[in-house]
């Protein structure tokens, strides 16, 4: 086990119930810290050893405790039974040792090489998400999921997956029939090249509102125009049958939002290894409903419509659309292609889609197919759903692009810095705070500049400020900054209280990825960023003796690596001055 405490108990409740070390290893927690904590340092839950046979119910129990209380050695002080626990009291010096030991000696995999995170090591992982549509502009909605896309992609590498980051773009479909319409009637080669994605939502808004000129501000109770509908069906069905003018007009819009893209992904620091799109898999779509005919699963309705019945019944009480009357693909149908073509090419363990939850449904239903197709895998494929984002509004106006977004922050910062002269990278925290990695991501949430943008309370902001004083205070004394040989002098309620909280972080890490939400590692960053505030105050290295200095600059030490690691999965570069 990473932390040499725990191992050495682990050992103790194998001899003490006669069963393996493995049994144990996932039934010991670490005790929070928290103001009515119990002197114990690590727990076990009664429940789960006897779902686990390591004991059998009634006197069974209370003779293994005593055997472990009468076991108690150099490294368990203390065993208890509490309510529903065994509780464990470990020595001062053997936690501080061990623990100090560790994150000196490998501090980049501090927690992630736990054997309790030993069985989510391997493989292949796929995370789809970002996914803007081509020729809009990049949204709140977008931002969401890239920041949650990029958190799950850097948790499962930082536990030892190999991790495929796809940015599937929603470049086909009938959006484009009346964006290439609108821009055949009302749009600019001229303003196409100087200002791209403006003049491309200026297009979309006349084609969805049939007004007649691309300056106009759009009128949102005009009527829509049929004639409009008819030519944007018409320029689809143009881009289904491969004709070369609306190829070619599509390409271009789908070569400037992509640079456009990039250069935002680059400002978040966000990568991803592949842009693929609908547009892709477009071509494959007629091979996935030859297999499910083949299959007997295309049904085609009294409309024209072919469906996959997804009714328990065989009754049609549940279906879903994969080919429209007039033989256009739909979503679906490019998803289920491009499901079966990943798979095929990556080899995936397991696939990951991060988009809003009003596509809940349609998950459902595209995981139904495939495994209806007979494709087992699919029980590995996940979609993480989230709220919505509101009041993201800017000073200018309702619509809020990430362009905007990123200018107002900058603004707004750079005004608190005139007030309070404070140096504040804002990219480094937007993606943080700018939504709530506090609460379930499936809840909606209220952005509030004001939070945002303060340096104090549980933000961005203050993990960085937190880091920053840490590498601060270690630059200040880089010169004694040896190894430390000497613990005793962290024997202390403060310094225990930091060391019993980082022997919580593999746990946080296992949390994080069995639920696949940042809740968790946020929490737990924030309280050690308050516990190392608390100890930055009560426990000076100017002033103290060498031996003592020397071992409080190596638990901060301690803490600044966990710090630093914890907000890279979370995707915010640690920043080493403020």
């Amino acid at each position: 086990h990473t932390h040499g405490v725990i191992a050495l108990l682990v050992l103790q409740l194998a001899e003490v119930c006669g069963l393996s070390e493995d049994v144990f290893i996932p039934l010991i927690s670490a005790v929070p810290v928290s103001k009515k904590q119990s002197a114990a340092d690590l727990c076990v839950s009664v429940k789960r050893l006897l779902q686990n046979g390591a004991v059998a119910a009634g006197g069974d129990l209370q003779s293994k405790t005593q055997a472990l209380a009468n076991q108690r050695d150099a490294v368990v002080e203390e065993v208890s039974a509490g309510r529903g626990v065994i509780l464990f009291r470990l020595n001062k010096l053997i936690l501080a040792q061990k623990l100090l030991e560790q994150l000196r000696s490998e501090p980049d995999v501090f927690g992630v090489k736990s054997e309790l995170l030993h069985h989510l090591q391997g493989g292949r992982t796929l995370v789809e998400f970002s996914s803007p549509n081509i020729a809009k502009k990049f949204h709140a909605g977008h931002l969401r999921s890239t920041i949650i896309g990029n958190f799950i992609a850097n948790l499962k590498k930082a536990l030892g997956k190999e991790v495929i980051r796809v940015n599937y773009l929603g470049d086909w479909g009938m959006q484009f029939g009346l964006l290439g319409a609108g821009f055949e009637r009302f749009g600019s080669q001229e303003k196409l090249r100087t200002q791209p994605l403006e003049h491309l939502f200026e297009v979309r808004s006349c084609v969805s509102f049939a007004l007649a000129q691309v300056y106009v501000q759009v009128n949102r109770e005009a009527e829509r125009d049929e004639s409009v509908r008819s030519a944007a069906a018409e320029f689809f069905r143009r881009l289904e049958q491969n004709e070369d003018q609306a190829l070619a007009l599509w390409r271009q819009f789908r070569e400037i939002t992509v640079d456009e893209y990039k250069r935002i992904y680059q400002r978040l620091g966000v990568h991803f290894d592949h842009y693929s799109g609908e547009a892709f898999h477009h071509h494959q779509t007629q091979n996935v409903l030859d297999v499910l005919m083949s299959q007997g699963l295309l049904k085609t309705t009294e409309k024209g419509t072919a469906v996959v019945d997804l009714s328990e019944a065989g009754d049609m009480s549940s279906y879903a659309t994969l080919v429209r009357s007039d033989g256009t693909s739909l979503y679906i149908t490019r998803d289920v292609a491009a499901a079966l073509d990943r798979k095929q090419r990556f080899g995936f363990d397991e696939m990951i889609y991060v988009t809003d939850k009003s596509q809940t449904v349609h998950f459902q239903q595209l995981f139904h197919i495939l495994q209806t197709m007979g494709h087992q895998w699919t029980e590995r494929c996940v979609h993480v759903a989230f709220g919505l984002v509101q009041g993201m509004s800017t000073r200018r106006g309702e619509v809020v692009f990430l362009e905007d977004v990123l200018e107002e922050a900058r603004s707004r910062m750079l005004n608190n810095m005139r007030q309070s002269s404070t140096e504040l990278d804002v990219l480094m925290f937007i993606k943080c705070v700018c939504q709530d990695f506090r609460g379930p991501l499936m809840s909606d949430y209220k952005f509030d500049w004001d939070k945002v943008l303060q340096a104090h309370g549980d933000t961005g902001v203050f993990l960085q400020y937190t880091h920053a004083r840490l590498c601060s205070l270690l630059r200040r004394h880089a010169s004694e900054t040896h190894s430390c040989c000497d613990v005793s002098p962290l024997v202390d309620s403060r310094s225990v209280s930091v060391l019993q909280h980082l022997l919580r972080y593999d746990e946080v890490l296992l949390q994080s990825a069995n639920e696949l939400q940042p809740r968790h590692l946020v929490i737990f960053l924030m309280t050690l960023s308050h516990l190392a505030a608390s100890a930055h105050r009560e426990l000076p290295v100017k002033g103290s003796s060498a031996a003592v200095a020397q071992a409080r600059l190596c638990l901060f030490s301690a803490v600044r690596s966990v710090l630093a690691n914890g907000m890279r999965i979370l995707g915010i570069t640690p920043v080493e001055k403020m």
